[in-house]
């Protein structure tokens, strides 16, 4: 099973995407008998953000034909989802939105999810739900100091770039949105700074699977691979960007 970051963007018609990652549920719901998978789709919602629109139409793509059952609980900002979100579930999708406000609701969830990945449930992080699930989350800002090194509008509500303690799913700094709101260079002057040991700004309409293969990208976009470059001593010098392709 794999963990599966989306990038953002959708529309209802962008079930391919989502393909593999239903597929993954399916098998492990077969595990124990149902012919139909049942996902949990997390939502948190900041000053109507996502939209409602968003709320209904992007678990209806999920489940569109009735490939899976998409069992949506939506939280306020500042809430935090229960545990029983997570209770006979074959997947994991956690939505986009405010990202601080997504890393705070799922709280009470970060040991059982690890737990439950590590098992082999399949999990889906959309926008904020993949930046979270790093081992240490970009958050949001739009400073490092005084320089401003991603546009205001990226910036999450925050000023400063922020990095908590995230999921703890994969050991790469996660960034999203990366051509279309010029997060790209946040995640560059990150790493730069030595905040993060370099990661992935991913594209809307992207995924980047991680499983225990080789690393997978899937839709229309690209996946931006960060690195440091480090002098004979360890000090970064520098930093390298590459894309990963397009399978």
């Amino acid at each position: 099973m794999s963990i599966h970051l989306v990038g953002g963007g959708w529309s209802p018609d962008d079930t391919e995407l989502y393909d593999l990652f239903v597929a993954e549920a399916a098998v492990r719901g077969a595990a124990v008998g149902r012919s139909v998978p049942r996902i949990a789709v997390l939502i948190v919602v900041a000053d109507d953000s996502p939209s409602a629109e968003f709320r209904d139409g992007y678990p209806a793509m999920l489940a569109a034909g009735g490939r899976c059952e998409a069992l949506t609980t939506i939280v306020s900002a500042g809430d935090e989802f229960d545990t029983r979100v997570l209770s006979d579930v074959d997947g994991l999708l956690v939505a986009g939105g405010l990202t601080p406000a997504y890393l705070d609701a799922v709280a009470p969830l970060i040991d059982q999810v690890r737990l439950l990945v590590a098992d082999g449930l399949p999990y889906l992080g959309f926008s904020a739900g993949a930046m979270i699930a790093a081992d240490r989350a970009v958050l949001g800002g739009w400073l490092i100091g005084d320089v401003p090194v991603c546009p205001e509008d990226a910036a999450e509500d925050l000023d400063e770039v922020t990095l908590a303690d995230g999921l703890g799913l994969v050991d790469l700094a996660i960034d999203v949105h990366a051509a279309q709101w010029g997060t790209l260079t946040r995640l560059i002057a990150a790493t730069e700074a030595g905040l993060v040991r370099g990661g992935v700004a991913i594209d809307e309409n992207t995924a980047l699977v991680v499983g225990e293969g080789a690393l997978a990208v899937l839709g229309t976009g690209s996946v931006w691979r960060v690195e440091p470059q480090l002098d004979d001593g360890g000090e970064i010098v520098g930093v390298s960007v590459g894309t990963l392709g397009v399978e």
